[in-house]
């Protein structure tokens, strides 16, 4: 019984793509300490979505900004893949964030003065992948995103919608192992947004990818496999 369930602890320890714990992240503000994370975590399992949910300004983008490697916690650890990213140097943790984790933020961020399909070349090139093969696999994510017809298109001259399922695209173009998503569909209406929504679980399920994303809308969390609550700080 007992290597039965040390097996099954390695295989579980294995499925972890993400590890928070009793994280924590300061800032100073006036001179004084303003404590945005007070501890808490969670693990992200491989093939996991995660709803994260909270009231406003209880450290929800903080903390996404923490696990995306963005910025850095004031306390406590972050493990993607078992490694423990405090511990790594900035070029290190870039090339983590680049080969790992894909980002779809609340406003599309497309640049305005490329195509969607540039859009979505510019992190395989940006990695080193050749021209032709960045551009083969764009189209094929566009397809997915069905906004193929676009590719072409400045962001300027395309929906709302239409800018986020490329934003999608974008985010799924160095094939992450993890998806982190900040109010997804917040700028959108609600049909936009819903199609939206449905897309990114389509494509993250179909992909076998684990996402974490922040929303507001209990409908969307419900979606989720499990939620997590940052109250006062704290994640649970």
């Amino acid at each position: 019984m007992a290597d039965i369930l040390s097996s099954l602890s390695k295989i579980q320890s294995a499925d972890v793509v993400m590890s928070v714990r009793d994280i924590k992240k300061t800032f100073i503000e006036g001179g004084q300490p303003l404590h945005i994370l007070r501890g808490g975590g969670f693990d992200l399992h491989r093939g996991e979505i995660i709803a994260m949910v909270g009231p406003s300004g209880s450290g929800k983008s903080t903390l996404l900004q923490c696990v995306g490697l963005l910025d850095k916690p004031s306390g406590g650890s972050i493990l993607i893949g078992g490694s423990a990213v405090q511990k790594m140097d900035e070029d290190t943790r870039t090339k983590i964030r680049r080969k790992k984790i894909g980002f779809v933020y609340q406003k599309h961020n497309l640049l305005s003065d490329f195509t969607a399909l540039e859009n979505v070349m510019l992190p395989m090139m940006a990695d080193g992948v050749a021209e032709d093969v960045a551009q083969a696999r764009a189209m094929k994510l566009l397809r997915a995103a069905n906004v193929a017809h676009r590719a072409t298109h400045l962001p300027g001259e395309m929906s709302g919608g239409e800018q986020q399922r490329t934003a999608v695209a974008r985010a799924l173009a160095n094939n992450p192992d993890i998806l982190l998503a900040d109010e997804p569909t917040g700028s959108l209406d609600p049909q936009h947004a819903g199609a939206v929504f449905e897309l990114l679980l389509d494509l993250v399920r179909k992909s076998k990818m684990s996402m974490l994303f922040v929303t507001h809308d209990m409908n969307l969390a419900a979606r989720a496999d499990r939620k997590i609550t940052i109250n006062n700080g704290i994640v649970l």
